[in-house]
């Protein structure tokens, strides 16, 4: 159905998607390629939510010479109203005489609408190309989509025999300065970066996206059942931040609010966050990806919740013992069959670290 070059030129137009990785939330990176008679006549990607799409930019670029081309999108054209006009409609103003998708488009507003438009006006549509790496792009827009909860992502940067910090609680740093620059790279791309108030209490860390060039800074979440936080912690410097909290406090959420941090209560009952609850305010929000950077406490929590996607894994070549605190909080397990079990996605070397990317086998 596909042709070597049909791939060519999809790979081109994934590339272009991939530009948008810092911007675009809460809506999906998309790129966009126009051939005509073997040639490119224009290109484009979504660049942020409320500016033009990937298809509008590469129409503006390619002009008359859109009509009777083929455009390579990565995700089904829009066929909705929504902060802007739909881009199926441009393709077909347009006079485009073939489309390529790479994958559907989940949300419920398009699901094969956009296809259907194209159809319904004489365009000819194939989809399926390379719809493996254009939905691993937006992992997080998909997983929102299809059930209402962000992706969630947990770095745990730990020595090789799996500790996270000191019995003392010293865990600056464990890994070294690439490891580190290279995280910041995963903020940068995730809509909010989520951690406990024991962390905060502990490390005192920011939590933003530092040494890149960033359109927008992801929300900052704070899990903290007792508010805790104290007023002048760092992670409350330039707002931005959301706090979840299960008790009723109304002075020191007055408090909260007034050095420029929302507070929302979601208690379960048993005095601690409504962990699943939260997730899908988050999702509601508009976030796709969460990036956790946090202590064995709420790792614990979120594993045996099975509410993790993805463990995202800094191993540094060193030993910290038996006394060191360790990943996760599981608690005993008492059979092989309460194990957490997960599959290798990906392991690289960064700087004098490893960095493993490991899944639940549910999310395969």
């Amino acid at each position: 159905m596909f042709s070597a070059q049909d791939s060519v030129w999809m790979a081109q137009a994934l590339r272009l998607a991939e530009r948008g990785l810092y911007g675009t939330s809460p809506n999906p990176r998309v790129g966009c390629v126009l051939v005509r008679d073997g040639d490119v006549v224009g290109t484009g990607w979504h660049r942020r939510a409320g500016e033009p799409h990937a298809e509008v930019h590469a129409l503006r670029e390619a002009g008359e010479a859109a009509r009777g081309a083929t455009a390579y999108v990565t995700l089904e054209p829009c066929s909705h109203h929504g902060r802007t006009p739909p881009c199926a409609e441009a393709l077909v103003e347009a006079g485009v005489a073939r489309v390529v998708v790479a994958v559907q488009d989940p949300n419920p507003q398009v699901a094969g609408e956009g296809i259907a438009r194209l159809r319904a006006a004489g365009i000819a549509v194939e989809s399926g190309l390379m719809e493996t790496a254009a939905r691993e792009l937006n992992i997080g827009f998909f997983a929102r989509m299809t059930r209402g909860m962000p992706w969630v992502r947990s770095k745990i940067a730990m020595s090789l025999d799996g500790r996270t910090a000191l019995g003392n609680g010293k865990s600056q740093w464990i890994t070294g300065d690439a490891a580190r620059q290279d995280v910041q790279r995963w903020r940068a791309r995730s809509c909010a970066v989520l951690t406990g108030i024991n962390t905060v209490l502990a490390d005192d860390a920011r939590l933003n996206v530092r040494e890149i060039e960033m359109p927008r800074q992801p929300l900052r979440v704070v899990l903290d059942s007792q508010l805790r936080i104290p007023l002048e912690a760092r992670v409350l410097i330039g707002g931005g931040v959301l706090i979840y909290t299960a008790m009723h406090d109304a002075e020191k959420s007055a408090a909260l609010e007034q050095a420029g941090a929302s507070v929302c209560v979601l208690p379960d009952g048993k005095g601690q966050v409504d962990l699943p609850a939260m997730l899908r305010d988050l999702a509601q929000r508009g976030c796709n990806e969460v990036l956790v950077e946090a202590g064995s406490i709420l790792n614990g929590a979120l594993l045996r919740t099975g509410l993790v996607d993805e463990l995202l894994l800094y191993v540094a070549p060193q030993l910290l013992g038996e006394a060191a605190r360790g990943m996760a909080q599981l608690g005993e397990l008492t059979s092989l069959d309460q194990r957490v079990n997960l599959k290798w996605q990906d392991m690289r070397q960064v700087g004098n670290d490893l960095r493993i990317t490991v899944r639940m086998e549910r999310c395969l």
